[in-house]
């Protein structure tokens, strides 16, 4: 048996059709936003639909479309009869970001004033509303057989996140959040909607059920490494790299996994000092950070959220190798874990 699956794997990696295109990240990144930069989002009143325009200017990422048109891809090169699922997705996701923002009372995002700071928090309410139609309407633009299983997986991933983030705010006032449950919340935060970009495309792509469910648990496992990684940058990165200061999750008393654990690790003298500087109402910034990252540093979560981030990267290569497909068509997702996981931005 495990010589013949050898032998299978061997033909499967040998034959590729030479009809069929592999696309590259950079080069679905630029179909992607060479697609959106023609949309249409200038229907009257302007002050709805101006701030929409504004958010998808900014560009980022744009990690979701991106994988969805890459599991799409691994089945067929016909990339751009998926745009409109694409951008459905992407507008989806910062339909997320203007609420989140708004919720935070955060200044900011990716360089530029948030919605709720241009123009005013009921203006972020209704343009981030109209965004979640528009996603709607764009992703239930997909051949009638799938419209179905696209519409329930898609509107079932919206309410996770719902989930996901009124446990995000629970935490805020909790000091006894566990591991566990925040590893539940971010996987309802951020992972759901990596999987289902993954999945749908896996589906509108004409894969297996059982290829479209290794490749969703891919995108959760992915997603929870990428969220990890977030966590420990915000603390341990380079803020020339990164992008932004660190230490704004330490001032905020976010609840990451990094702060998690050092309260179930420090002791003593310890355990009072970090809650102290989260209790404190007035303190020096720089000293806040400084004295969170020396306790961190002394009871070792630095290794473990590592740690953590190494097992979720594992399985989500395990996921991947679990596909049908060759494993040289798999090799720019395969890629992606590695260059999620040792970013350092």
């Amino acid at each position: 048996m495990k010589e013949a699956a050898l032998a299978a794997s061997f033909f499967n990696n040998l034959f590729i059709s030479p009809f069929f295109d592999m696309f590259t990240a950079p080069e679905l990144l630029e179909k992607l936003n060479a697609y959106l930069a023609d949309a249409q989002f200038s229907r009257a009143p302007l002050h709805l639909y101006e701030p929409i325009s504004y958010v998808l200017s900014m560009g980022g990422k744009r990690l979701r479309p991106v994988l969805m048109l890459m599991a799409y891809n691994l089945y067929k090169d016909d990339v751009d009869t998926i745009l409109n699922q694409a951008v459905g997705i992407e507008i989806y996701h910062n339909h997320t970001l203007l609420h989140d923002d708004l919720m935070d009372r955060a200044k900011r995002r990716r360089g530029h004033e948030t919605v709720h700071e241009k123009w005013d928090d009921n203006t972020a309410i209704l343009s981030g509303d109209a965004m979640l139609l528009l996603a709607y309407r764009y992703m239930l633009q997909c051949p009638e057989q799938y419209r179905s299983e696209v519409q329930n997986l898609f509107t079932e991933t919206a309410i996770e996140i719902c989930e996901g983030q009124q446990m995000d705010m629970d935490f805020e006032k909790r000091l006894d959040v566990t591991a566990e449950e925040y590893l539940e919340m971010i996987r309802l935060k951020t992972s759901v909607l990596l999987a289902t970009s993954l999945k749908i495309g896996a589906l509108l792509g004409g894969a297996s059920v059982e290829d479209a469910e290794s490749l969703y648990a891919f995108g959760q496992n992915l997603g929870l490494a990428f969220q990890l990684k977030d966590d420990l940058l915000d603390v341990y990165g380079d803020p020339a790299v990164f992008g932004k200061n660190i230490g704004g999750d330490i001032l905020c008393n976010k609840k990451t996994y990094l702060l998690i654990k050092a309260l179930e690790l420090a002791a003593g003298a310890q355990q009072d000092e970090l809650k102290r500087w989260l209790l404190a109402t007035e303190f020096s910034s720089q000293e806040k950070i400084a004295g969170v990252t020396a306790i961190y540093n002394k009871v070792g979560v630095k290794e473990l959220c590592e740690q953590k981030i190494s097992e979720y990267s594992a399985c989500a290569v395990e996921n991947l190798s679990a596909v049908q497909m060759p494993d040289n068509r798999k090799k720019a997702l395969l890629d992606l874990v590695y260059s999620l996981v040792a970013r350092e931005a």
